[in-house]
C-alpha cells in the first residue's frame, strides 16, 4: 500500500506545478503587516498571508453558510466520541513543509507530531498572543504545563508530556477535553502547522522565516512596501468546492475541473490609505479591493454600481463583516477604570452620549450597520431578536456625571474628576483618514456632557502594541473575524492574556455565562448565553459597541471563482483569465 501512496503523492504535486501559472498574477491591496508566524499573530493583515501560507488540519469552507470545517491537513472530519469530549483526527500523509535549511534544504513532510508541537506553541504563554486561557483549561492536562512556563526565567517544556494532546501513531492526533467545546477547538484546528527544526533554527527571526505547508510560499518581504508570494510547487492540486446555494451555481460551473492552484503569485501591496486602493483599483493594478465607508460609495450610485462600472464588468458584493466594532476602554486605567459606581457611571455616560448614527452617516456613508450586541451578524450566538441599539441621550449622560461626582466644571466648562483634580481623557486611533472623521464625531459627543479630550493616531501595529501593553484609555477597533461569537464574546473573558482582553475587564457573571457558551450547541442556547454576556457588558461598560461595517468588495471581470475572504483568505481557489486581462488594459 505504500507505493501507490507515495505515486499519488508526487502526481499531486507534479499536477500543482503544472497547473500554478507564474504569469497569473494576483495582485491586491492590504494595510501593512507585522509578522508571519502563525502562532503570533495578532492582526487581521499578517493573519490574511498566514492563511495562505500555513495550513492547518482544516479550514473553513470556502463556500459554507453557516461555515463548517473542511479537511486540508486532515484526511476527513474528526471523530467526536465521549459525548463531545475525545477527538480523533487522521493526519494527510505527504502533506509537505517548503524546503527550509532546517531540514538539510529539503522538504519535509508533517506527521501528527508537528500538529501536536503547533497546539503547544498555541497554548505557549511566553509567546506573543500569550497563549489561549479557555483552550489550556480545555484540554486534559494542559493547565500544570502551561503554568509551570510562566515562573520568572521559565520556558514552556515542549518535550513534557499532555495527556489531552498527543500523536496516537505518525497520522493520528487525539484530543482529550475536560469538557465539550466545539467553538474553540474547532477554531485551534485551523491553525497552521509548524515544524519544530525550523522554529528552532530561527530563533527571533522567525515572523520573516515562514515554512509552511500551504499553497503558497514567501518570495519577497519589503517591510511597508509589498509581500510577494509564489505557489508551492509541492502543493497538492485541489479542486473548487462545490454548494447546494443556486445563487453560486454560475461560479461553480465555470470554475468546475481546474486543477487548483491556478495563481502562481500573489503580490500584497501595502497600501494604508482606501482612497488610494480606490485608485489602483480603477486603474485596473488590484484585482479586488475591499472598501467600506465614504470610499466605496464613490463607485456606488443609489445604492447600486454606477453604470459605467458595470459596463467594464466589475462585480459588487456586500455584507456585514463577522467583526464587532468598538469603543474600548481600559478598566485598569487609573483615570477611567475600576468597579466603582463614579467610574462605572463615567464609562455609562460616554456610552449613552456617542451618537452612532451620526457615525454610521457621516464617518462611514451609511455603509454600517448599528450594533446591538456584542456577537456580529452572519456568527454563531447572534441575537436576530435585540431591539435596535437607543439613540444617544446627552441629557441622561449629563445627569448621570452629575449625580455620581463630576459636576464640578473648569474655566473652560469642561468636567472635573470626583476629587477635583483635571480630568482628560484620551481616545487612539489608528492612522487613516477615516480615524480624523472618528474624532470629530467623538470630540462634538464629548463636548455636549463636559469631557475633555484629547486624541492619539498612530500606525496600526504601533496600536496593537499599546494595547498589548495597556498603555491607553479608550481606542477604536473591531475583533472577531471567525464563524462563531465566542470570538467577539472572548474579548471580555477574564482568564484570556490582554492581546484578546484588552479592556482587562473580569467578571464572574460574565466569565461563568462564556463557559456555558463553549459547552451550548448552537444556536438557541448560544444566543441565550450570548445575551447574557451582553448584560453584563452593557452594566459595566468595559466596551462600547458601535457598528458592523458593510464591506464592499468590486472584483475586476477577469479574476475567477471569487467569494468574499470572510474568515481567512482562499486565494488559492481563484483564478485569472489573462487574456481578458490583457482585452481589457488595451482599452
Amino acid at each position: 500500500m505504500l507505493l501507490p501512496l507515495i505515486v499519488a503523492t508526487l502526481l499531486a504535486a507534479s499536477t500543482c506545478a503544472s497547473a500554478a501559472d507564474p504569469a497569473k498574477i494576483l495582485r491586491i491591496a492590504s494595510p501593512d503587516i507585522e509578522t508571519l508566524d502563525p502562532h503570533q499573530y495578532n492582526d487581521s493583515p499578517s493573519s490574511n498571508v498566514i492563511t495562505a501560507i500555513f495550513e492547518g488540519l482544516y479550514e473553513w469552507d470556502y463556500l459554507a453558510s453557516p461555515a463548517k470545517l473542511n479537511p486540508v491537513g486532515a484526511v476527513a472530519l474528526p471523530e467526536i466520541t465521549d459525548g463531545g469530549k475525545t477527538w480523533t483526527i487522521r493526519v494527510r500523509p505527504g502533506v509537505m513543509f517548503t524546503p527550509d535549511p532546517a531540514f538539510a534544504g529539503k522538504a519535509r513532510e508533517a506527521t501528527a507530531e508537528d500538529y501536536v508541537y503547533s497546539v503547544k506553541r498555541w497554548i505557549d504563554p511566553n509567546l506573543r498572543r500569550g497563549g489561549d486561557a479557555i483552550f489550556t483549561d480545555l484540554i486534559v492536562g494542559a493547565r500544570p504545563v502551561v503554568d509551570a512556563a510562566k515562573g520568572p526565567g521559565a520556558s514552556l517544556d515542549y518535550d513534557r508530556p499532555i495527556a489531552g494532546l498527543r500523536a496516537l501513531d505518525r497520522y493520528t492526533i487525539q484530543l482529550k477535553l475536560t469538557q465539550p467545546n466545539y467553538p474553540n477547538v474547532e477554531q485551534v484546528l485551523t491553525t497552521g502547522v509548524i515544524a519544530h527544526e525550523v522554529v528552532a533554527a530561527a530563533g527571533r527571526d522567525i515572523r520573516t522565516r515562514p515554512v509552511g505547508t500551504g499553497p503558497y510560499r514567501l518570495k519577497e518581504w519589503k517591510q511597508g512596501s509589498r509581500v510577494t508570494l509564489e505557489a508551492n510547487p509541492a502543493y497538492r492540486a485541489v479542486r473548487f468546492p462545490e454548494s447546494s446555494d443556486p445563487a453560486l451555481a454560475p461560479m461553480i460551473k465555470t470554475m468546475r475541473g481546474r486543477a487548483l492552484p491556478q495563481v502562481g503569485v500573489v503580490e500584497i501591496n501595502v497600501i494604508e490609505e482606501d482612497v488610494t486602493r480606490l485608485l489602483e483599483f480603477e486603474r485596473g493594478r488590484l484585482d479586488y479591493v475591499e472598501l467600506r465607508g465614504e470610499i466605496a460609495n464613490r463607485m456606488l450610485a443609489g445604492g447600486r454600481l454606477k453604470p459605467e462600472y458595470a459596463a467594464r464588468g466589475i462585480a459588487r458584493l456586500v455584507f456585514p463583516e463577522p467583526y464587532i466594532f468598538t469603543i474600548t476602554l481600559n478598566v485598569s486605567d487609573p483615570t477611567l477604570g475600576g468597579m466603582g459606581n463614579d467610574r462605572v457611571a463615567l464609562r455609562r455616560a460616554i456610552a449613552l452620549a456617542y451618537d452612532i448614527d451620526s457615525l454610521i452617516k457621516v464617518v462611514y456613508a451609511g455603509q454600517a450597520l448599528p450594533a446591538n450586541q456584542l456577537v456580529p451578524p452572519r456568527v454563531t450566538g447572534h441575537d436576530p431578536e435585540l431591539p435596535p441599539r437607543p439613540g444617544p441621550d446627552h441629557a441622561a449622560a449629563n445627569a448621570l456625571l452629575d449625580r455620581f461626582g463630576y459636576g464640578n466644571r473648569d474655566p473652560d466648562g469642561y468636567r472635573r474628576a470626583p476629587d477635583g483634580k483635571p480630568l482628560t481623557l484620551q481616545l487612539t486611533l489608528r492612522t487613516a483618514a477615516v480615524s480624523r472623521e472618528v474624532q470629530t464625531q467623538w470630540k462634538k459627543d464629548m463636548d455636549s456632557i463636559g469631557l475633555r479630550m484629547t486624541y492619539r493616531l498612530t500606525p496600526f501595529q504601533d496600536m496593537i502594541k499599546d494595547l498589548e501593553a495597556g498603555k491607553f484609555q479608550l481606542y477604536a477597533g473591531g475583533y472577531g473575524g471567525i464563524p462563531s461569537g465566542y470570538g467577539a464574546l472572548s474579548q471580555l473573558y477574564g482568564p484570556e492574556p490582554s492581546s484578546v482582553n484588552t479592556s482587562r475587564f473580569k467578571s464572574t457573571d460574565y466569565d461563568r455565562a462564556m463557559e456555558e457558551y463553549v459547552r451550548s450547541p448552537r444556536d438557541a442556547e448560544q444566543i441565550a448565553t450570548a445575551r447574557r454576556m451582553w448584560e453584563v457588558a452593557r452594566t459595566y461598560v468595559p466596551l462600547i459597541p458601535t457598528i458592523y461595517r458593510l464591506e464592499n468588495d468590486f472584483v475586476q471581470p477577469w479574476l475567477l471563482g471569487f467569494q468574499p475572504q470572510m474568515f481567512q483568505t482562499y486565494w488559492k481557489y481563484l483564478d485569472i483569465d489573462l487574456a481578458l486581462r490583457r482585452q481589457v488594459e488595451r482599452k
